[in-house]
């Protein structure tokens, strides 16, 4: 295990230099506003490393927001009529730098779905591979952070290429991957760190786990049948107070929905994918005009069985949750996903 030892007053200079060889993503404080975004960052720019967790994660980085799919034409004089062409991307080096570990393991749980053997979301994975990830511990978990629970943690190195620990006047940087090494060569941060400063990161991981008190349990969960679940009697308490506002999916660092539209301008135009919501009425409306999740309910259950249930089910490999909190903070009606698995999980179905 390699430590490289960062003193904060060569940070800036650092994140500088390694503009050169990269574009650079951080978290920035925007005027006016409460929390930090994740944001390309300009020229003497630095990552505001201070800053509690950001609205959103920084998925948007990997899979934006609103993305051109496709370029056409319908002009019967060009020679590209009617073909689909991809619009030149832009996959050179990225780095995301102060990427909490649940998000940057949130990454992973995405992957599961959009790089498989089947298929493959170009969009998604090409952004995804030309990304190095430079995680910054969370010393102090949020009281909503239930991180522990699911696979992650506040010193989580999964998907990520380097783990800061800050101390105050420097900080550690454990490589964890050649894409990492190469990120800290680039920058000049080359400082081996001493024993003595190692052995520091496992002694504030177990104090940043011990600082988290909440907890998720859903070992009965995958024991049950998909319908003793989707038919339990609990789905109107839990969807009573939801206004379908969609806020949860897009917060979340997981939800991965998404919507395809073509925009025209006279006899051009371009294919675009869209963040979408399985909270909005229109995601699931067909042209027939019938709509199998056309209430409420059965919207709020098929996000929570997604996330708790399905997805458990197809990977066996823990539940569609990083335990962030974010949904839990931005839910206008105070919807908590711990409540709900927890409902989940102690379910008796009638036998």
């Amino acid at each position: 295990m390699k430590v490289i030892k960062i003193d904060k007053k060569e940070w800036t200079s650092g994140i500088e230099q390694v503009k050169n060889a990269y574009r650079v993503f951080g978290p920035i404080k925007e005027e006016n506003k409460e929390f930090s975004a994740f944001k390309e960052l300009g020229k003497g720019v630095t990552p505001d490393l201070s800053a509690t967790d950001t609205r959103l994660s920084p998925k948007g980085i990997i899979f934006p927001q609103s993305e051109a799919m496709f370029e056409f034409t319908t002009d019967s004089t060009s020679d590209d009529c009617n073909l689909m062409n991809v619009p030149e991307k832009d996959y050179s080096p990225r780095a995301i730098v102060g990427i909490r570990p649940y998000d940057a393991a949130a990454f992973t749980l995405v992957k599961k779905n959009f790089d498989t053997p089947e298929y493959r979301d170009n969009y998604w994975v090409d952004a995804y591979d030309a990304c190095t990830f430079i995680g910054l511990a969370v010393s102090s978990p949020s009281i909503l952070d239930f991180s522990t629970s699911t696979k992650s943690g506040p010193f989580d190195e999964t998907g990520l290429d380097v783990l800061l620990c800050d101390l105050d006047d420097h900080f550690l940087a454990k490589v964890i991957s050649e894409k990492g090494e190469t990120f800290l060569k680039a920058a000049g941060f080359t400082n081996i760190a001493d024993e003595k400063d190692v052995q520091k990161i496992d002694i504030l991981k177990k104090e940043a786990e011990d600082k988290i008190q909440s907890r998720v349990f859903f070992d009965k969960i995958q024991s049950y049948s998909i319908l003793d679940i989707y038919e339990a009697n609990f789905w109107e308490d839990i969807s009573f107070a939801c206004i379908n506002c969609g806020t949860c999916t897009y917060v979340c660092p997981t939800c991965w929905c998404f919507d395809i539209q073509d925009e025209m301008q006279g006899k051009t135009g371009q294919r675009f994918k869209n963040w979408d919501s399985c909270m909005f009425p229109l995601f699931t409306l067909h042209t027939t005009g019938h709509n199998p999740r056309g209430t409420k309910l059965q919207r709020v259950r098929q996000r929570f069985m997604h996330k708790l249930k399905y997805f458990l089910d197809k990977y066996n490999d823990g539940i569609m949750c990083v335990g962030c909190g974010r949904c839990i903070r931005f839910c206008p009606v105070n919807i908590d996903i711990r409540r709900v698995c927890d409902t989940m999980n102690s379910f008796e179905p009638a036998k």
